[in-house]
């Protein structure tokens, strides 16, 4: 990429994803995707432009109507498929149907989005409508979840919207009598609907405000591997768990696990964080790694300990530098936290760690596996996990969809580090999740039979160098010309 600055305007690159109509009683309009590339592709008859920044684009969209809907929905989704509980699965980029199969792909580090063989898990130049929906009720709802692979370069990236049309078609007899007679051919739609965006972080288009997908207090364990090889480490794992401790307030609860040769309660689960410190801060060094051990404490804790809250988010963060002493059994028991509801989060310390055995047999899911190539990165590492644990999702937009569709028109750049102050870039070669949900209430009444609406929501990405003032349009200024006659 070459660094002159003159070429600024020639890495601006778009990624439309439109969206479409949503209606009762037979309304219905089509919603779709355009995509601005850094090479030459086109869909739905839009032209992309070469450029030097590679923003790539996957998604699933799901439909929630309820009972009832199968043959609906079969008949306009021939290749839909039935989720369970009224949801359905309306189309996706050619990514794996199985839907944590798709949250495990986007989500891990295995696979590269930005090379050349994940086109066939992306939106490519083909029509592929999100969905099209006619006949929703009050009590629908849907979503899409769109995952941004950004490549190459470090990209602003802002997120664009645009309410293309929306119509009345009409008034029923009890749509009129709702209005109070009112004929002024407005719909009321855009107003009724409610929208939530927001930075979907494991992919799974389920908003977590606390990040444990629940609302309930928090109940953290913290165990840690105070095996031999940790005898260079200690100190910096001390001080990073004693970071991630002083981000708790009460009501959340912490508990402290020790395994090397056994393993250990530390301290029990208390909102006393300076006794949680206190024990972190008494670890030495010594012994195996038997790790089997630490989670079966830990599970223990959690859910039978003497201040164990039920229904609280429990969560274990789970830190070593080497391989368990027992691989089987320590699967076994990381298997019977997580179906017990315990979401772990594994780290892997140093070269020495089995990083690939965390993540694929401890840690509940691929995002939820962290790596610390060195010691004096796990306070980077904890303080990543104590965004998702702790601070949890957060919102983009949120109201009625004229009133997202109004906030992202003047969107500002999307913040590429939630965990650091400030509007930041977001990395090159990394996938960021985005997810848009929208409901049409129960209570709605009768106001909006028959209403359409058709709108459009987008990306844009720019690059990062040389761009100090990111998505501002530049202008030429016209150089005045020299009327005077020489002296």
């Amino acid at each position: 990429m070459d660094d002159n600055p003159k070429l600024y305007n020639t890495t601006r690159r778009q990624l439309l994803a439109g969206m479409g109509a949503v209606g009762l009683a037979s309304a219905g309009a089509g919603l779709g995707t355009t995509a601005y590339f850094s090479d030459t592709e086109s869909f739905e008859g839009n032209t992309l432009q070469a450029g030097t920044l590679d923003l790539k684009l996957d998604y699933k969209s799901t439909y929630i109507g309820g009972a009832g809907r199968i043959d609906h929905i079969r008949e306009n989704y021939p290749e839909a498929e039935e989720l369970g509980d009224g949801q359905y699965l309306l189309g996706q980029a050619p990514s794996p149907a199985d839907m944590q199969e798709w949250e495990d792909l986007v989500t891990g580090e295995q696979f590269d989005f930005c090379s050349p063989e994940a086109d066939q898990y992306l939106v490519n130049g083909d029509e592929i409508p999100i969905f099209t929906l006619d006949d929703v009720k009050p009590g629908d709802y849907g979503e899409v979840t769109v995952s941004l692979h950004i490549c190459d370069n470090p990209a602003y990236v802002r997120m664009l919207g645009e309410l293309v049309s929306e119509s009345e078609n009409g008034q029923t007899e009890p749509e009129m009598d709702a209005e109070g007679e009112d004929t002024d051919d407005v719909s009321e739609l855009a107003d009724a609907i409610e929208v939530r965006v927001w930075y979907d972080e494991d992919c799974d288009n389920v908003y977590e405000p606390t990040g444990t997908g629940q609302q309930q207090e928090l109940e953290v364990a913290l165990v840690s591997d105070t095996s031999g090889s940790m005898s260079q480490e200690i100190g910096d794992l001390k001080a990073a768990a004693n970071d991630f401790v002083d981000n708790l307030s009460s009501p959340d609860e912490a508990t402290a696990v020790s395994f090397s040769d056994g393993a250990s309660v530390d301290q029990e689960l208390t909102t006393n964080y300076q006794a949680v410190k206190n024990a972190i801060n008494q670890y030495t060094a010594n012994g195996g790694t038997d790790m089997d051990d630490g989670i079966a404490e830990a599970e223990d804790e959690l859910l039978n300990g003497t201040n164990a809250t039920p229904g609280a988010s429990k969560v274990m963060i789970l830190l070593s530098d080497g391989s368990p002493s027992n691989a089987t059994a320590a699967t076994d028991a990381a298997d019977d936290a997580k179906n017990a509801g315990i979401r772990i989060f594994t780290i892997a310390l140093g070269a020495g760690a089995d990083a690939s055995f965390l993540e694929n047999n401890i840690a509940s899911s691929p995002d939820d596996a962290f790596v610390a190539p060195n010691a004096a990165d796990l306070d980077t590492v904890y303080s990543e996990i104590a965004q998702i644990v702790l601070a949890g999702e957060q919102l983009i937009a949120e109201g009625s969809l004229r009133e997202v569709l109004a906030e992202l028109e003047a969107m500002p750049v999307l913040d590429g580090d939630r965990s650091e102050e400030g509007m930041q870039c977001f990395p090159g070669n990394t996938t960021q999740c985005v997810g848009f949900e929208w409901e049409l209430p129960w209570e709605t009444g009768n106001e909006v039979q028959s209403d359409s609406v058709s709108f459009n929501f987008g990306f844009e990405a720019e690059q990062c160098r040389h761009n100090d003032e990111p998505f501002v349009t530049e202008t030429e200024t016209e150089t005045p010309t020299d009327t005077q006659t020489p002296a």
